[in-house]
């Protein structure tokens, strides 16, 4: 598989665009006014607990005020086996306490950063985990002799250090000197963290993750890309060092782009991202998607569209749906959608069908660096999904609710408004002794009362007994309009 990394960078704004085979998966966007936090420590207070919820919340000198729940407090406090009803978070934590904290997710809408005292530091090879003393090997490193490799002369540097580690998919392979590198790097950097930890004041942060761009080298395994292209030379210079220090078997892989057509024009990246924020996603077979993000979940319909199929229904209910299984996971990365997600796929027949379709999802999302749980097709024909969510949907990143629908993704009728604007004609007409009534609205809505409405605008007028005038407001939403007496 042809992976290829694509780099965007504007004073403001950073992109990068992971590209498949030619096709873009992801897109990860990092604006300087809000800057991603996951991985960031930070010296917190504790505002307030939260019996009720087995949680507190947490200042760490943002707008909100974070949230850690008792799950996510060191298991040193957590001796004994506690009881269910037992108020746990009141015997871990107390107002006014001061403790270092990491963020697993980013500020989410109306709510605050999640945390966690389980802090843990990446590097390229290694996870470093400072509270505990295991050595753990991903689990994508199959082959059980490197693994004893791996975790062996990590247990061997261990010996005079009680910090645990994990060991990434990045390190299968590599020589132990480039490994023990990273461990002592990181053991020198925790030694920085708490030495400022103590003296920054409460609230602040003590240890900030590196820069996106930095992030997306530091994670991904060098076998992975061939090739990363970057269009700002100050930005390329930058990399090219951290490659030299970090990851020289990346070196021969960065390119500079000083071309003229914008580097997000290639592959037709530019286009996908705003397909992307469509609720639509057409199929090639000429069935389609349809996705909605609510708050609690995402929902994913699948219908078969302009796809007629060869042989019967089934078979092209079936075809649809193999189909509609890769293009979901590909969507769910793209659009960085996270949480429950509900996928209705077309109802199926055979049980075989249905059995290759999961199968069809499960295998196109072990591609995915998120963690997904999925669930067997339900009797209604519904799959439950959960993928993790730790940054904002792209559409979060990218827009805000609508203004004239508030978000619902639909406005009023003309038809409907003008039946409303009759009923508040009625009301102001009989609270108030006035000359006459003037009607200001949308074009839309007056073309339809001088037009459709005109006879039920007479009938009214006559049974009130008072004249009303027109007026079209250019600036007015079809929702809008008011009566005013003159």
């Amino acid at each position: 598989m042809s992976i290829e990394l694509l780099v965007n960078v504007t004073p403001r704004e950073t992109r990068v665009a992971i590209v498949e085979n030619g096709v873009l998966q992801e897109v990860i966007i990092e604006r300087a006014r809000r800057r991603g936090l996951v991985g960031n420590i930070y010296k917190g207070v504790v505002s307030r607990v939260l019996p009720g919820m087995q949680a507190a919340f947490i200042d760490i000198g943002l707008d909100r005020a974070a949230f850690l729940h008792a799950s996510d407090v060191i298991a040193e406090k957590k001796t004994t086996q506690s009881d269910p009803g037992e108020d746990l978070i009141s015997r871990l934590l107390h107002e006014g306490q001061r403790l270092l904290v990491q963020v697993i997710k980013d500020p989410l809408g109306t709510k605050g950063a999640r945390l966690t005292t389980h802090i843990t530091i990446p590097s390229r090879y290694l996870v470093f985990m400072p509270d505990t003393k295991n050595v753990g090997v991903s689990q994508r490193i199959e082959e059980e002799k490197e693994r004893e490799r791996l975790r062996q002369f990590i247990l061997e540097a261990e010996e005079d250090s009680p910090h645990g580690v994990i060991i990434r998919t990045a390190a299968e392979g590599v020589d132990e000197e480039a490994i023990l590198s990273d461990y002592f790097f990181l053991n020198r950097l925790w030694t920085s963290v708490r030495k400022r930890s103590g003296e920054v004041k409460p609230g602040s942060a003590v240890h900030e993750d590196l820069p996106l761009v930095l992030r997306v080298l530091r994670d991904i395994t060098d076998q992975e890309v061939d090739k990363m292209r970057i269009d700002s030379r100050e930005t390329y210079e930058r990399i090219e060092k951290f490659v030299s220090q970090f990851t020289p078997e990346l070196k021969g892989k960065l390119e500079y782009y000083p071309g003229e057509r914008p580097i997000f024009d290639i592959y037709s990246t530019e286009d996908e991202i705003q397909k992307a924020l469509e609720k639509k996603v057409q199929l090639k077979s000429g069935g389609y998607l349809i996705i909605d993000q609510t708050e609690a979940m995402t929902t994913i319909d699948v219908n078969t569209g302009g796809y007629v199929g060869h042989r019967n229904l089934e078979e092209t209910i079936y075809k649809t749906n193999l189909e509609a299984a890769q293009a979901i996971v590909r969507q769910l990365r793209l659009r960085n959608l996270g949480g429950m997600i509900i996928i209705d796929f077309i109802d199926m027949q055979v049980e075989e069908h249905k059995r290759q379709v999961l199968r069809a999802l499960e295998k196109s999302i072990e591609r995915d660096h998120a963690k997904c749980q999925i669930s067997e097709i339900s009797r209604l024909g519904l799959v439950q999904m959960t993928r993790k969510r730790t940054r904002e949907s792209l559409e979060h990143i990218l827009c805000e609710a609508c203004p004239t629908c508030g978000g619902r993704a639909s406005v009023k009728t003309a038809e409907t408004v003008c039946y409303e604007l009759f009923r508040e004609i009625m009301r102001e007409a009989r609270q108030f002794d006035t000359g006459q009534l003037l009607v200001l609205a949308s074009q839309e809505v007056i073309d339809m009362l001088l037009d459709e409405e005109s006879t039920s605008l007479a009938e009214l007028e006559d049974f009130i007994q008072k004249p009303i005038r027109l007026q079209v407001e250019s600036l007015y939403t079809q929702e809008q309009f008011d009566v005013v007496l003159t």
